[in-house]
């Protein structure tokens, strides 16, 4: 390791000097200066950036908080509007999360979030980083918060050399190092726009970094080399049909999945089951199927090829006409692409 010692004192005062600069403009984000952001805006964005970036994000933050403006209002919504507004937003067990938070705070709390770390964790669906954040964004609590963000610039400031994810727990002491009672919220806020901004993944712009004179990662030449990473392992395939039946009426059969597993309580297509062997082919119902193509799909730890059959004749038990574009629209991405191979 680079004979590098980060005052810490020095790295605040720097660091918030630049964020204060430099802080992006975002939607759930108050300004530098002005009250702190509304608890139900700063959780929301949280819940939906786990999963996802700033970009994609941002239109999902919009279409929620015009249609569900406070947390009680989210509470009062139907499952299904909630799941079909989350589509595209990653694993939906993330929405049945985030619909039990809020009826827990609705109901339990009187639509008024708790103010302490603690407090938002026993919220259902709240973890660690979430709890952190709000509390520290929300609240002005000294909270650690810690995203890959705030890793990669620890990684870098410290030259950790042990590579992720077993770095986890000492990037989290050394990020608690930084954490006081000033600005608490301005500082989580500023190390992630640091990480997002400056100290990116690839190509690092060390030489507009506010602190680049206490990395040890930059002092040793090659601050891009952190966080070591361990090699991920392979990606495993799965295969699967997808059964796209209509009616000749301008409509196609769907279903609601079931409320466990993965796309849980969402509205699908009929398929067989997702397999790495050979997946059954046995359609929904009696019909002249035939083949459309293919459609790939990639989820976080698999990737999924659906061979995609069509069909018209009468909705299968369990199931349900709706309007193809009205289908479209509410089907999560991968029934989505099933449904636009069969109907190209």
């Amino acid at each position: 390791m680079p004979d590098v010692s980060p005052d810490i004192l020095r790295i605040r005062s720097r660091l918030l000097a630049w964020y204060d600069d430099h802080a992006r403009s975002l939607p759930w984000r108050a300004a530098v200066g002005a009250a702190r952001t509304e608890p139900y805006r700063v959780w929301l964005s949280e819940v939906m950036l786990q999963q996802t970036t700033t970009p994609h994000a941002t239109p999902y933050f919009h279409a929620f908080t015009q249609r569900w403006p406070t947390v009680s209002d989210l509470a009062a919504a139907p499952d299904a509007e909630v799941m079909a507004a989350w589509a595209g937003l990653g694993y939906y067990a993330r929405a049945r999360n985030l619909l039990a938070c809020a009826r827990a705070v609705a109901g339990d709390h009187g639509g008024v979030f708790p103010d302490t770390e603690a407090g938002l964790l026993a919220l259902p669906g709240v973890g660690a980083y979430t709890a952190a954040a709000v509390a520290a964004i929300a609240f002005d609590r000294a909270a650690n918060v810690v995203d890959g963000n705030v890793e990669r610039v620890m990684a870098r400031l410290f030259a950790v050399e042990t590579p992720v994810p077993q770095a986890r727990p000492e990037l989290r002491r050394l990020a608690g190092l930084f954490v006081t009672d000033h600005r608490p919220g301005d500082w989580a806020q500023a190390l992630m726009d640091l990480g997002a901004t400056v100290c990116r993944p690839r190509s690092p712009l060390c030489g507009q970094c506010p602190v680049a004179e206490d990395c040890a990662g930059r002092a040793g030449g090659s601050p891009e080399r952190y966080p070591i990473k361990t090699k991920k392992a392979d990606r495993p395939q799965r295969r699967g049909f997808a059964w796209v039946l209509f009616d000749g009426q301008g409509r196609v059969a769907v279903e609601t999945r079931p409320d466990k597993g993965l796309l849980g309580g969402m509205l699908g297509l009929p398929t067989s089951d997702w397999t790495t062997g050979d997946p059954s082919a046995a359609p929904p119902v009696a019909a002249d199927w035939r083949e459309a193509g293919t459609v790939d799909h990639v989820f976080t730890h698999f990737g999924l090829t659906l061979t995609v059959r069509t069909a018209t004749g009468g909705a299968p038990d369990g199931r349900r006409w709706m309007e193809i574009e009205a289908a479209r629209a509410a089907l999560p991405t991968v029934f989505a692409k099933a449904l636009d191979r069969g109907v190209s």
